[in-house]
């Protein structure tokens, strides 16, 4: 796997998990309406699907480098 690739992954997940923290910023306010709670949530747990799909390959390639 080439240096870059794995750069262009951290940085996936770290934007990942930086727009799940903003989500859940909208979702602690007080004053939002039902209807944009909901599309913060969905929002939100996509946002955390993706960076957990991205820990499970990075997990995948870890273990293939122990094996070789």
């Amino acid at each position: 796997m080439a240096k870059k690739d794995l750069t262009k992954e951290t940085e996936g997940f770290e934007e990942k998990l930086q727009n799940a923290k903003k989500t859940l910023d909208v979702l602690m306010n007080p004053d939002i309406t039902l209807s944009q709670s909901l599309k913060a949530y969905e929002s939100g747990m996509k946002e955390l699907s993706d960076a957990q799909k991205i820990l499970e390959q990075a997990q995948i390639k870890i273990t293939q480098i122990k094996e070789n």
